[in-house]
């Protein structure tokens, strides 16, 4: 994992524009208000399950390194249950990105970037075995729910 460069795409996409349609872009995909960018993929759903287990463990490593280099600037946060939101959709309408990044991940690192309006959050996608592990970070202007 290079975390100085998914350092410096998070960067980038604050304060990239946002795309006006939801889609795949250069980095991930996104929509108007957001960006979702992948910085890691790994294993897919071919992996033997023990492998797959150990790519997991490794992104959520990679994820807790960006945190790392982020809560020195941003300041310390606590973990984002990604879980309680997944049950709100169940309820109530969640904006995107947060519903898909809650069907997705099950924690994530949160920040509210002073100065850009933005949100940034870090995450491992690892919910569904039968998909592959990815890194994800998202940017955008929505507050979460």
């Amino acid at each position: 994992m290079n975390i100085a460069r998914h350092i410096a795409l998070i960067d980038e996409l604050c304060f990239r524009p946002f795309p006006a349609e939801h889609g795949p872009s250069d980095v991930g995909f996104g929509g108007p208000g957001h960006h979702v960018a992948v910085l890691e993929t790994g294993d897919g759903p071919d992996a033997d399950p023990a492998r797959w287990a150990v790519t997991a463990d490794q992104f959520e490593k990679g994820r807790d390194a960006v945190y790392e280099v982020l809560a020195s600037r941003w300041g310390d946060v606590d973990p984002w249950n990604l879980r309680t939101v997944l049950l709100r959709t169940e309820r109530e309408e969640i904006p995107e990105p947060w519903a898909r990044l809650s069907a997705l991940a099950d924690v994530a690192w949160l920040w509210e970037v002073q100065g850009t309006g933005r949100w940034v959050a870090v995450a491992v996608a690892h919910r569904d075995p039968s998909d592959a592990v990815r890194l994800l970070a998202v940017v955008t202007e929505t507050a979460p729910p």
